[in-house]
């Protein structure tokens, strides 16, 4: 089939790579020429594991990319994979979803029938909102020439390639007949897994032959738009919970890793997000937690448990900054090293990183901050701008006469570091693990104070 996505980011591009690794004629479609230099050049540009090599090896092939829309006309399937920013309300700004219809409707080829697939995280009605603005401006007629459906993504930052070629659940939303079957076409070769062998000798992490197909969902757009909604914010509920559980642990002596543990030993709870944090961050829980509460408000039907959760979470970024304060008594003038600045490990981004808030905080309680993140520091230097911070190229380096190290993203490489060489570094040995993943016993033996969350 003949696809198309427009936008090359992290949605965009692993999916256009994705279909052409699968065999479909794909292009993706972006405005900004640096990023579709770097996709014809055969490179990613997202850090995604495996993603260049994917895209090095479909690159002139399979898969194209360009900064105009003229592979519209011939497309089978369009993808609007583009960002979808919060506003200053909370609400969701779809102006680059709009500015892509409009681009895509008056390139529509009127001899054939045109999928437009919502891939980007959106609001319940927004396909029926493009539905309009594409028949607006092409004349044609929604269910004939064109037709809108909502194939949410949920793919995780880090483990894109795995999500996007073994998922637990594709969801597909329309009332179009017609359109249902093109997506089942378009979908046949990923749920019948297509040349496995391939895919397995190539990537190691889709070497997973016993892994269960993906169950294949059928529904209306606005159920499918409000599947994604719900599922976002239903996980955020349960990192905010068990990271109120930590607090609790705290208080009481209990130590929240068991209590995790034998929690999600009962099936009907799960071991999944019961990981305890600085709390819950990113390009999706944030923005589309307040985009569900603030359309539940809107309607008179407010998601009081979200709202909730949404208070927790930055109750947990405040807990985190009190620990710090509470050992070290003062901030003023003292200097603090911190490790991740991602919101979870193997990814660049930091929109909306634990990070971002927790600097800020110490920044305005007078701390002096080093930072280090092994794919992270450009783009937070890029979001933040106005942090007078250091950034150091090697983690040992934000030891250097610290007073606190605090462990924020837990890259791999962070448990392999020489922590006696960040001992003899420090001006004072204490290390805050908001993640609970450091050798406790082995740092204490060597003179560091450790401290955990939900582990006192």
């Amino acid at each position: 089939m003949r696809v198309v996505c427009v936008g090359s980011g992290y949605v965009g591009s692993v999916t256009a790579a994705a279909f052409a690794f699968l065999g479909h004629d794909t292009t993706v479609i972006d405005i900004d020429p640096n990023k579709i230099r770097m996709i014809q050049s055969g490179n990613s540009p997202i850090y995604e594991p495996e993603l260049d090599r994917l895209i090095s090896m479909t690159i002139e092939k399979t898969l194209h990319a360009e900064t105009g829309y003229d592979s519209v006309n011939q497309a089978d399937i369009i993808f609007i994979c583009v960002g979808t920013p919060s506003k200053a309300d909370g609400t969701v700004d779809l102006t680059y979803v709009t500015q892509v219809a409009e681009q895509i409707a008056p390139r529509l080829n009127p001899d054939s029938f045109t999928v437009i697939v919502n891939k980007s995280t959106v609001p319940v009605g927004t396909a029926e909102r493009v539905t309009a603005i594409v028949k607006q401006i092409s004349g044609l007629q929604a269910g004939i020439h064109f037709s809108v459906v909502s194939n949410p993504e949920f793919l995780r930052e880090g483990s894109a390639l795995e999500d996007v070629f073994f998922p637990d659940r594709i969801v597909i939303g329309t009332e179009s007949e017609q359109a249902k079957i093109v997506m089942r076409e378009l979908y046949d070769r990923l749920l019948k897994r297509h040349d496995y062998e391939q895919w397995s000798e190539t990537f190691s992490c889709l070497n997973q032959p016993d892994k269960p197909p993906a169950i294949y969902f059928e529904t209306d757009s606005k159920s499918a738009e409000m599947i994604k909604y719900a599922s976002n914010a239903f996980l955020s509920v349960k990192i905010s919970y068990i990271n109120e559980v930590a607090r609790l642990c705290d208080a009481l002596g209990a130590q929240v890793q068991h209590v995790a543990k034998g929690m999600g030993l009962d099936d009907r709870i799960g071991n999944k997000f019961l990981q305890v944090s600085s709390g819950w961050g990113g390009s999706c829980f944030p923005k589309d937690t307040i985009e569900l509460l603030s359309t539940s408000q809107k309607y008179g039907r407010e998601l009081t448990v979200v709202k909730a959760a949404i208070d927790s979470n930055l109750t947990m970024h405040e807990y985190c900054v009190d620990k710090i304060k509470s050992r070290l008594k003062s901030l003023n003038g003292k200097t603090i090293g911190i490790l991740g600045l991602t919101f979870k490990p193997n990814t660049d981004d930091v929109r909306k990183s634990q990070a971002q808030v927790i600097i800020a905080k110490l920044l305005e309680l007078g701390a002096n901050i080093k930072v280090h993140d092994p794919k992270g520091m450009e783009m937070f230097r890029k979001f933040n701008m106005e942090f007078p911070i250091i950034y150091c190229e090697k983690p040992e380096e934000t030891a250097q006469y610290a007073d606190a190290i605090v462990l924020l993203t837990h890259w791999d490489q962070y448990l392999q570091l020489d922590w006696s060489e960040l001992y003899s570094r420090m001006s004072n040995p204490y290390i805050l693990d908001t993640r609970n993943v450091l050798p406790r016993s082995e740092l204490n033996h060597m003179g560091f104070q450790v401290e955990g969350l939900g582990t006192s």
